[in-house]
């Protein structure tokens, strides 16, 4: 994959964040990730060391919260930022094609994944009713179709409320973001048509 920031634009765009307030190191992280709405997160490896080379610099001066440090950047940093707006709206530019092209790569693995989840499915599937069909009197075994159809439901539900509570979790932490929702929508429509898909007769139709 391509580099998200060219030589340079990091550092750049860190001193930007900073304009907007003083950030602890984590804020800085999460506050890099947000601005890709979370297709990209920054490690504290990549982070950390520029913020310090920013500090010898003279652009950024720090301060203790505790165990936590805190970012600010200082007037020499304001200057930096100002004098290069032009090249700091390039790039914002070069983000936004950069959360595009991450999003479609995302998709794009979300969709492999569910057309293999799919093919394992249907083969899953074909087997069961070629079992079937050899078992005598298959049409007697309405009670084995309700069980079925219970523990089918019991997953859903379990599914479900799994979900609610993971996704409520983290929308208390704000971190959820117009990506998060698109993998939901995707996974879901691809788990509703495999699984439509192991209901359904060969050469049946929709």
């Amino acid at each position: 994959m391509p580099p998200v920031f060219a030589h340079g634009a990091l550092r750049l765009y860190l001193l930007a964040l900073l304009e907007e307030g003083p950030k602890h190191g984590y804020e800085v992280i999460r506050a890099l990730s947000d601005r890709f709405g979370g297709t990209y997160s920054p490690s504290a490896g990549t982070v950390y060391p520029r913020l310090a080379k920013l500090e010898e610099e003279g652009m950024v001066a720090t301060a203790s919260d505790g165990r936590r440090t805190v970012y600010t950047i200082t007037e020499d940093g304001r200057a930096e930022v100002e004098n290069r707006r032009e090249e700091l709206n390039e790039v914002e530019q070069d983000i936004s094609a950069s959360v595009r092209r991450l999003a479609d790569e995302l998709r794009q693995d979300i969709r492999s994944n569910m057309k293999g989840l799919r093919a394992d499915l249907a083969a899953t599937a074909a087997a069961a009713r070629t079992a079937a069909r050899k078992m005598p009197d298959a049409g007697r075994y309405s009670a084995s179709n309700q069980r079925l159809l219970k523990e089918a439901e019991m997953l859903v539900q379990s599914f479900r409320d799994e979900m609610r509570v993971e996704l409520r979790q983290y929308a208390r932490q704000d971190v959820l973001s117009e990506m998060t929702l698109e993998t939901v929508r995707t996974v879901l429509d691809q788990a509703m048509i495999a699984i439509r898909s192991t209901l359904r007769e060969p050469g049946q139709g929709n």
